[in-house]
C-alpha cells in the first residue's frame, strides 16, 4: 500500500489505512498509537493485527476521556480501511466518542449527510473497482466547496492485497 502522508490519509500498517476528519493533531496522535499497537502485535504474535481489533483498540483510547470531566475528548472521526485473512476487506468508522461501526460504504466529515445519501442510493457491493472509484469521485465532487472540481483537489487511496 504505497501511501504518502497528506494530513488526511495515513498508512497505519501494511494492511490498514486511515482517513481523518476533524482535529488533525488528535488524528496524528491516534494514528501513531494505532501504528504502535499494530507493530507490537506483529512483534509478539508474528501475525498482522486484525483490522477490527486495531479499530477497537483505538476506539477504546478515544472513549476514555469522555468518562472524566478534567480533559477533552479527541475531536476526530477516523475512517479505517483494511484487509485481514479472517474477514477480508473491511471499512470502519469511529466517531469522537469512541463508538465504531462496520460499513460497506460510508462518509464522515463536512457534507457527509448528502454523501451518505448518495452512497445509499448508488453503491453496489458487486461493482468493480473502477465503478467504486467513479462513485468516490462523484461524491467527493458533490461535497466540495469548489465550483469546478479539478484532479489536484482529490486524494483517493485503494487498499489491495497485492501490488
Amino acid at each position: 500500500m504505497p501511501l504518502r502522508e497528506s494530513g488526511k490519509l495515513y498508512k497505519v500498517d501494511e494492511h490498514v489505512m486511515c482517513a481523518v476528519s476533524g482535529i488533525v493533531a488528535d488524528a496524528n496522535y491516534l494514528v501513531d498509537e494505532g501504528r504502535i499497537a499494530a507493530q507490537q502485535h506483529l512483534y509478539s504474535m508474528h501475525t498482522p493485527m486484525y483490522v477490527e481489533e486495531l479499530v477497537k483498540n483505538i476506539a477504546n483510547r478515544k472513549h476514555v476521556p469522555t468518562q472524566f470531566g478534567s480533559g477533552r475528548p479527541y475531536g476526530v472521526s477516523l475512517m479505517w480501511a483494511g484487509h485481514d485473512r479472517v474477514r477480508g476487506y473491511q471499512l470502519y468508522c469511529s466517531d469522537p466518542s469512541g463508538n465504531y461501526a462496520a460499513w460497506n460504504a460510508h462518509a464522515t466529515g463536512k457534507n457527509s449527510v448528502t454523501t451518505i445519501s448518495t452512497l445509499k442510493d448508488e453503491y453496489k457491493i458487486e461493482g468493480s473497482l473502477n465503478d467504486a472509484l467513479q462513485l468516490a469521485v462523484k461524491v467527493l465532487a458533490k461535497s466540495m466547496d469548489a465550483m469546478k472540481p479539478t484532479a489536484d483537489k482529490f486524494e483517493i487511496q485503494v487498499v489491495q492485497k497485492d501490488a
